[in-house]
């Protein structure tokens, strides 16, 4: 077993401290179209952020931007090098609404899909990927299978997508870290994955704590074999961070401690070198203390935090 990095393979043992959805930089382009806040191209406060990361013990960081919507892989991994942050990139996909639309990811076919995806996982990311047929490729690979789950539901676009990942995943066993929109529902995306043949243990859903309100389908998921990725943590606008402690409470009272990882999901507006908050140093500075001060101690949230990715991400 293995975590596939940026800069190469590790031993899960060493992963350390993981921030398991976030995303470090994002280059202008369609997702900076649609929200100006998801444009993080500014190399130098990236890579002060993540100095502050590495000051307060953070060690690991998934970043979730998929190949073709502002990925910027090549500085991910100098990025990686000068912090010292092991980074796990993304192949996979996003929301067709962060796509120009001349993008190859709605012109190819399903096994075209499979096989860039495989590619990126295998060979190494390509480069030239926000319009046309992506050609250029480097030596660093992904780590992970980003995908999205819209709203719109598994429309013939999103059942491709769906399926061609779920082949890459397959044939390479990779994790698989899952988008899900605020009012979608999650588990007609999980019975298409079983029927697909994805291992559930390799599915981490993202997001439920803000986009899906009913705690019986973290629950449902979770029983599956699943992980539930949680990153509302300093985010007022959708629930404070004593209702975000409350849905952890209640996930480890339903005996799930070994199936959530946190993240943060930062853009501009999250990163304190870019004049945001919190900053990466939220959750071991900030949000951790208040799990324990609500009595969670520090040894379950060392599973969140160290234990539960370095399974998670592993294949």
């Amino acid at each position: 077993m293995k975590i596939q990095t940026i800069r190469g393979s590790i031993d899960p043992k060493t992963l350390g401290f993981c921030h398991s959805h976030d995303h470090i930089m994002v280059a202008k382009g369609k997702p900076a179209e649609v929200d100006p806040a998801l444009c993080m191209d500014d190399y130098d406060k990236s890579l002060e952020e993540l100095r502050l990361f590495k000051r307060v013990g953070g060690s690991a960081i998934v970043d979730c931007q998929p190949v073709g919507a502002g990925r910027m892989s090549a500085e991910l991994a100098k990025l990686s090098e000068q912090s010292g942050i092991h980074v796990v990139s993304a192949t996979g996909f996003h929301k067709m609404a962060l796509y120009y639309g001349d993008s190859w990811v709605f012109s190819f076919g399903e096994s075209e899909l499979e096989e860039l995806f495989v590619h990126e996982l295998t060979q190494g990311m390509y480069t030239n990927t926000e319009t046309g047929s992506p050609t250029n490729y480097e030596s660093h690979k992904a780590g992970v299978i980003k995908v999205a789950y819209d709203i719109v539901g598994l429309t013939p676009q999103y059942k491709k997508l769906f399926s061609a990942a779920a082949k890459a995943q397959i044939k390479t066993n990779a994790p698989m870290i899952i988008h899900i929109d605020n009012g979608s529902n999650p588990v007609v995306l999980d019975e298409f994955l079983t029927q697909a043949g994805v291992d559930p243990t390799k599915r981490i859903y993202c997001h439920l704590d803000r986009a899906v309100e009913e705690l019986s389908t973290h629950i449902e998921l979770c029983k599956r074999g699943s992980y539930v990725e949680y990153d509302t943590i300093y985010r007022q606008k959708y629930h404070t961070d004593m209702a975000e402690l409350e849905i952890i409470q209640r996930m480890l009272d339903a005996g799930f401690n070994d199936k959530i990882l946190l993240g943060l999901d930062s853009t501009r507006t999250r990163f304190k070198s870019y004049g945001g908050e919190p900053g990466l140093g939220y959750i071991k500075e900030g949000f951790l203390p208040l799990l324990e001060q609500g009595g969670i101690s520090a040894s379950v949230s060392n599973k969140f935090m160290v234990e539960n990715p370095s399974v998670a991400f592993a294949f």
